[in-house]
């Protein structure tokens, strides 16, 4: 481990180390939300405002992190979620994210729009993964996918369903991004003052694989390959739009085609929720997508305690957002999680030295959760609860004090 990444105090230092590293317009891809940024800084207000509440003199040598999660035991109640850029930071990047859950016995979650095959990240990462799904406008051609993902072995399928229509992210209009990226003067610039960038990840692409980083995981029917390139480079238009019929009877649809654990990305409405239980679903992430969708939408942390008492025990639920703290997988458990999923976290980890960069993030959840539980008095998990947290709304409002 590099001693930049080792000196790494916290997910705030190994972000600096990525943004250092990668080309303004990616590191604000990975890092910015859409529109106003708006609700990417309320899912941090929202945990912020989440107290803590002790309780002391409890004997903590004996505190254990595991959970069981669809009959598996993992050392964290901690996962890694679908990150789309990680093959574009760090050569074959997402390999690198799996190799470090797996190493940190914690599952990891391969993205739709990721770069490296799906059976590469599959056999080289190892460890508990999982597959995210995006249907664009093809739904028959997306199945096919959940398919290849079903041959390869993946344990579960994700699918996320709060983007009928491409998020309105000015920032990458403005700096003139695309995905998967495109030579442009202007990019050219800014891919030139990162050296590290553009000879630790883009000329590894060229020189193993002939090519700029692409989506390699999307399947584009026979009798459309012949336009995959344009579909390719321009993401927003054709093949690659989002699908806007999406419905429960899809959902209904993959539950009889996945045999596996069947999972839906992006509830924040607990009426979805049990909606979802009805369809048989395994579980559900409650997340507002770290504020790349809907920049007006609730935070996952409000509405967690509604979904929670609506379905909880009837599947299993996830929560991600913002997470960049141990004490956040506390606060996110003691709302009704069952476990807490990170995303930008272990993506700026990767994006700043690969494999040894994600385990630092990891490494640094990990020091930091085990360290909650202590000053918490807590030595499982399953004894986190509601009433270990408070509130904005469970404090009282002090008034004016006369002197």
């Amino acid at each position: 481990m590099s001693v930049l990444v080792k000196n790494a105090l916290n997910i705030a230092d190994l972000r600096e180390l990525a943004r250092k590293r990668l080309t303004k317009a990616l590191f604000d891809f990975c890092d910015k939300g859409s529109e106003d940024q708006i609700n990417m800084l309320a899912n941090r207000t929202a945990l912020d405002n989440i107290k803590l509440m002790p309780r002391m003199l409890r004997d903590v040598s004996g505190r254990d992190p595991c959970i069981a999660l669809f009959g598996k035991e993992h050392s964290l109640p901690l996962m890694i979620g679908p990150t789309g850029p990680a093959g574009f930071v760090w050569y074959r990047g997402e390999t690198e994210l799996a190799k470090a859950a797996a190493k940190a016995n914690i599952p990891f979650t391969v993205a739709s729009t990721s770069n490296t095959p799906m059976e590469d990240i599959y056999q080289n990462g190892g460890g508990t993964q999982w597959y995210q799904l995006y249907v664009w406008q093809d739904i028959e051609a997306s199945l096919v996918t959940a398919k290849r993902a079903l041959d390869a072995g993946y344990e579960a399928l994700v699918l996320t369903v709060d983007s009928p229509v491409y998020n309105n992210r000015e920032i990458d209009t403005r700096n003139g991004l695309k995905f998967p990226p495109t030579i442009s003067t202007r990019t050219a610039l800014d891919v030139m003052l990162h050296p590290r960038w553009l000879f630790g990840t883009l000329a590894k692409y060229y020189l193993a694989e002939g090519r700029l980083p692409a989506f390699s995981n999307i399947h584009i029917p026979d009798k459309q390959k012949a336009n995959a390139k344009k579909y390719v480079s321009a993401s927003t238009k054709g093949f690659l739009n989002r699908n806007e019929t999406l419905d429960w009877d899809f959902v209904k649809r993959l539950r009889d085609l996945w045999p596996k654990k069947l999972l839906i990305k992006c509830v924040l409405h607990p009426e979805d929720a049990a909606t979802a239980v009805s369809c048989g679903v395994d579980g559900i992430f409650v997340s507002n997508h770290a504020g790349n969708v809907n920049d007006c939408a609730i935070t996952a942390w409000d509405a967690l305690p509604a979904i929670s008492d609506a379905v909880g025990g009837k599947l299993t639920i996830i929560a991600d957002t913002g997470v960049r703290r141990g004490s956040d997988v506390i606060k996110g458990l003691a709302l009704g999680a069952d476990v807490v999923a990170v995303g930008r976290a272990t993506l700026y980890g990767v994006a700043a030295a690969g494999e040894t960069g994600a385990t630092r993030a990891l490494e640094i959840l990990e020091a930091e959760i085990r360290r909650t539980m202590a000053v918490m008095g807590i030595n499982q998990i399953l004894d986190i609860s509601r009433d270990h947290i408070r509130l904005p709304a469970d404090l009282p409002v002090s008034g004016n004090s006369q002197l």
